[in-house]
C-alpha cells in the first residue's frame, strides 16, 4: 500500500472502480486490494461485483472468517461485543495475506468463511488458487493503526474506503441483523449501539486510504 495524503481522491462511478481494480489485476505477479469501511458501508457488496467483473483471475477474502468462536468470546468475556477489534483473530489474517502473496503461482491458499446465520466461522472454505492474480479482501480493520491490525496495510496494495450516505447504511445494517434473525428492535439497538461504536473508530482511518469509494448520485 502506498502513502496516502490527508485527503484521498473521491470516486463514484463503478465502471471506473472496475477499471482501477482491472489494472491491479494485470500488474506481474498477484495484487491484494482491500475495501474497508463500516458496519454497512457495502463492503462485500463492491467486493462481490469487482470479483464477477473480471472474472477467473480475481477472488474474494472476507475478514470476517476471522471472527473468534462465540465460545471463545464468551470465555473471554467479549460476546456483547462481538465485531470489536479485539473479537477478531486479527494476526491470523495478516499471516493469511502475507501467505497469499508468497503462494502466488505455486500453490492453494485455504481460508475461512464467516455463515452470518450461524455467527460462527468454517475453517478452509475458501480456496484461493495458485493462478488468481487479484485477492479482494474486505474487513472493517484493514486500516486501524494498532496492533495486530498494522500489520495489514504493508501487504495490501491499495486499500479503498467505502463512505456511503450515513442514513442509508444504518438502514442495510438495521435490515441486515433482521434478516438473519434479530427482532427489529435488537436490531436497531445493535447497529447504534455495538456497531456504531465500532463504525467511530474505522472513520478515524478514512485518511489513510488510497480512495475513498461513495456511490454515484441517483438520477
Amino acid at each position: 500500500m502506498s502513502t496516502t495524503p490527508d485527503r484521498p481522491p473521491v470516486e463514484r462511478d463503478p465502471v471506473a472502480l472496475a477499471a482501477r481494480a482491472r489494472e491491479l489485476r494485470d500488474r506481474p505477479g498477484r495484487a491484494l486490494l482491500g475495501l474497508t469501511g463500516p458496519p454497512g458501508a457495502g463492503k462485500s457488496t463492491l467486493g462481490a461485483a469487482l470479483v464477477q467483473e473480471l472474472g477467473p483471475g480475481a477472488a474474494l477474502l472476507p475478514m470476517d472468517g476471522f471472527h473468534l468462536a462465540n465460545s471463545v468470546l464468551a470465555a473471554l468475556g467479549r460476546a456483547d461485543r462481538k465485531g470489536a477489534p479485539d473479537t477478531f483473530d486479527g494476526a491470523g489474517y495478516a499471516d493469511l495475506l502475507r501467505r497469499l502473496r508468497e503462494a502466488a503461482g505455486t500453490e492453494t491458499v485455504y481460508a475461512p468463511r464467516f455463515h452470518r446465520e450461524f455467527e460462527e466461522s468454517y475453517a478452509a472454505e475458501l480456496a484461493i488458487g495458485p493462478d488468481v492474480r487479484l485477492v479482494v479482501t474486505e474487513g472493517n480493520y484493514l486500516l486501524l493503526p494498532e496492533e495486530p491490525w498494522v500489520r495489514v496495510p504493508p501487504l495490501l496494495d491499495e486499500v479503498w474506503y467505502l463512505d456511503p450516505d450515513e442514513e442509508l447504511r444504518l438502514s442495510r445494517l438495521v435490515a441486515r441483523h433482521i434478516s438473519f434473525g434479530r427482532a427489529p428492535e435488537q436490531a436497531h439497538a445493535w447497529a447504534h449501539g455495538t456497531d456504531q461504536a465500532n463504525a467511530v473508530r474505522i472513520a478515524a482511518t478514512r485518511p489513510a486510504a488510497d480512495l475513498v469509494v461513495r456511490p454515484a448520485p441517483r438520477g
